[in-house]
């Protein structure tokens, strides 16, 4: 076995044997430590601040097992099980991201833009408001619904193939009618369903604890490695499916695999939390100018939408204190400004 620097235009380090090779890429491995750090220490200021302030100090010996009864709790019963949904939320939905933009070669083809969150919405409000369904009911309603919804995209825009642009139209088109159809289930609900749904529908992280978090807990712990197998598959997806089917690679069968993995992520967020838009759309594509990749990053991605949510959350706990912001509100009025600066790029970029 050897390991030998390699001149890919960025720091690179292959390691091979007699039947295997790795490549490891040092830049993506330093954003990934740098990103990791800066979520880590968002959710240690997370834990500190609130209502009731505690030193960092106490945090960290807090969380190594000798704080005081009142100390502990506040932070590991109250605040701890919000911030690693934060963090696992933010992850979930930036590896959604990265598989739609791959997938539709696209920076605009995150779920939140081409339908798929509203999908989700709908599902996780039909079974919400009609049948007044538990946590679990409520989950599939939103999983079937994104899945419906993406199957329905998919079949509107394929013309002889899926274009990128006509996926996102579509898309778009898609996402307008089902919040008018979310808005009218709002509307018809009863007074205390509908200010529930509405709340709910803000994005918020407001009441989750633990009784949340080991079920999404499990279920990432399924669907990210799965996700990551996928990488490879993607990765030449994004040269063309005939590109793909010269490398043997089975092109309707690993889409197929990878839009139901990312409708799966989408809507598990939702069922938990309600929509939370455009960490799906940033983080991808913030991670690919950070590692100078030129193919979908999932690790930075997810540690990076992580990151991300984390911080989002904490604005809205603390900017207008008592009064706390659903982090939904945060990312939409963060995510905007970026969202019509990419716009103007792209719009550069055609001419």
């Amino acid at each position: 076995m050897s390991s030998t620097p390699v001149d890919f235009g960025k720091p690179v380090v292959v390691s091979r044997g007699p039947s295997w090779s790795f490549r490891f890429d040092v830049r993506t491995a330093v954003a990934c430590a740098v990103f990791l750090a800066l979520t880590a220490g968002t959710v240690l200021v997370s834990l500190a601040y609130g209502t009731y302030e505690i030193p960092l100090g106490e945090v960290i010996r807090t969380l190594l097992g000798s704080g005081e009864g009142g100390t502990r709790k506040i932070i590991i019963e109250w605040r701890l099980p919000r911030a690693l949904l934060a963090v696992l939320f933010g992850a979930a939905l930036a590896i959604a991201g990265a598989i739609f933009q791959s997938v539709s070669r696209n920076p605009l083809g995150s779920p939140d833009i081409i339908g798929f969150s509203s999908g989700s919405y709908t599902g996780a409000l039909v079974v919400m408001l009609l049948t007044g369904g538990g946590y679990y009911q409520v989950a599939a309603g939103s999983l079937l619904g994104g899945i419906a919804t993406a199957f329905l995209v998919f079949v509107l825009a394929y013309r002889g193939g899926t274009q990128a642009f006509q996926l996102i139209i579509v898309g778009i088109a898609i996402s307008a009618m089902l919040g008018a159809f979310n808005t009218w289930l709002v509307l018809r609900a009863d007074i205390e369903e509908a200010m529930l749904a509405a709340v709910w529908g803000g994005g918020s992280l407001n009441s989750l604890g633990y009784e949340q978090l080991w079920p999404v807990l499990g279920i990432l712990a399924v669907l990210v490695p799965l996700v990551l197998a996928t990488g490879p598959a993607m990765r030449q997806l994004e040269l063309g499916d005939d590109a793909a089917a010269a490398l043997g690679t089975r092109t309707h069968a690993v889409r197929l695999v990878v839009v139901v993995l990312g409708v799966s992520l989408t809507a598990l967020v939702t069922a938990s939390a309600g929509p939370i838009a455009f960490i799906s759309l940033v983080a991808p594509q913030i991670a690919r100018r950070v590692t100078r990749s030129a193919s979908v990053a999932l690790l930075p991605s997810a540690v990076l939408g992580a990151f991300l949510l984390v911080l989002a959350d904490l604005i809205g706990q603390r900017l207008f204190a008592p009064v706390q912001l659903p982090v939904g509100i945060v990312t939409v009025s963060v995510g905007g400004l970026y969202f019509v600066w990419l716009l103007v790029r792209e719009a550069r970029r055609a001419n």
